[in-house]
């Protein structure tokens, strides 16, 4: 399934992740293990935040993904079911008329 990670970090923690090296471990180890069709990072709020959209297996898989981010960076995580384009013209034909 189709899944969109989001994530933001408290300023504070993400400063000490920034300067002791562990934010970039962090998203590259997501990076490398997830391989997201897309990742971006932007300021939200005033934190740190970034988003991954990727295939997860089963809600089994949650834990693994979220527990690097909370666990190093004290990071707020939702994961989303999301469709693209061409998803959701699949489910809009299959819809009963």
């Amino acid at each position: 399934m189709r899944m969109m990670l989001r994530w933001s970090v408290p300023v504070e923690r993400g400063n000490e992740a920034i300067a002791d090296g562990t934010m970039g471990r962090v998203i590259g180890e997501l990076m490398e293990k997830l391989k997201p069709e897309a990742a971006y990072f932007w300021p939200e709020q005033g934190e740190r935040a970034g988003m991954m959209v990727f295939d997860m297996a089963g809600s089994v898989d949650i834990p693994a993904v979220a527990e690097p981010l909370f666990v190093n960076l004290d990071a707020d995580v939702e994961f989303n079911p999301v469709m693209n384009a061409e998803d959701l013209q699949k489910a809009l034909a299959n819809l009963p008329d």
